[in-house]
């Protein structure tokens, strides 16, 4: 299958490399020339066959519209267009109305998998019709991780990106638990070896996750995390999941809690912040702030 992939910064670059090692061909386009396949979206469009399918993989909001703009301009109808990135699902809304004007299909996919995707496969929860999914399966299959599980197509247009803000919300209050007890073990003078600690708990316990596992990578790093200033930024998925809640009168109180607790490490040099700056740096890359 073909496919065109615009945006190639940490995700984007490694899914071009996951889809062309399961046999399909990509054409990339970025606006850095040194990874970009093509010189522009015009060549990027006229070297795939239609109907053609494009996958967004930019930023959320200002840098996802103007793409969009351009690709009704240059798209056909019967062409498809992915966004992969994390807008917000109504955004993707506007999006699907603006193209399917034009006779261009739309679907959203959120994708859940950070650096480490290349290697471990994204996880992928998908919005649209079912004529413009369907046709798009060998590319989620290529993404997906191995196995039976990693993808669904989660409802209409929007779905695929409100899932993976609600996975994102639950990530926040996952590693603010984590943090909250590691501040704990660090304090308290009987516990040693609090690394270790951390260690035990990957296998056998009810606690393990991936998320452990990369506290501990993190930890072997910069075991006290000395290095790090306790502070973490908020993608924004995290705010749109407790706006989300307050519109539909779900109590979401430890997903707020831990947005709130990303604000208050703003203030000053939080203990519980710089695991989670560490956790952030470990599974997608996130920028850290070093202490000086």
């Amino acid at each position: 299958m073909q496919l065109g992939l615009i945006g190639l910064g940490k995700m984007g670059g490694n899914m071009r490399e996951r889809i062309r090692r399961a046999g399909h061909t990509v054409v990339g386009y970025d606006r850095n020339p040194e990874v970009s396949d093509v010189k522009s979206l015009e060549e990027l469009v006229g070297k795939l066959d239609a109907p053609r399918t494009i996958w967004v993989m930019v930023p959320a909001g200002t840098a996802t519209q103007t793409v969009i703009d351009e690709l009704k301009d240059l798209l056909s109808p019967g062409d498809t267009v992915v966004d992969g990135g994390n807008s917000r699902w109504t955004d993707d809304e506007k999006h699907a109305a603006e193209l399917g004007i034009k006779g261009i299909g739309f679907v959203d996919a959120g994708v859940s998998g950070g650096v480490w995707g290349l290697q471990n496969g994204y996880a992928l929860m998908v919005g649209g019709d079912k004529q413009h999914v369907e046709p798009l399966k060998p590319i989620f299959e290529a993404l997906k991780p191995d196995g039976p599980y990693g993808y669904v197509h989660a409802g209409r247009v929007g779905a695929g990106h409100f899932s993976k803000m609600v996975h994102n919300g639950i990530e926040y209050a996952m590693m603010q638990a984590y943090a909250e007890g590691w501040e704990l073990l660090e304090k308290v003078n009987s516990v040693d070896n609090v690394r270790e600690v951390f260690r035990s708990w990957q296998e056998g316990t009810v606690i393990r996750s991936w998320l452990l596992d990369l506290a501990v990578n993190a930890l072997d790093e910069d075991e006290h995390l000395h290095k790090l200033r306790g502070y973490a930024e908020d993608s924004g998925e995290g705010r749109w999941t407790v706006e989300a809640a307050i519109d539909n009168a779900v109590p979401l109180p430890a997903i707020t809690a831990s947005l709130f607790a990303r604000f208050a490490s703003r203030q000053d040099d939080s203990p519980q912040m710089k695991m989670i700056a560490a956790l952030r740096n470990q599974f997608g890359g996130h920028a850290v702030e070093k202490k000086d």
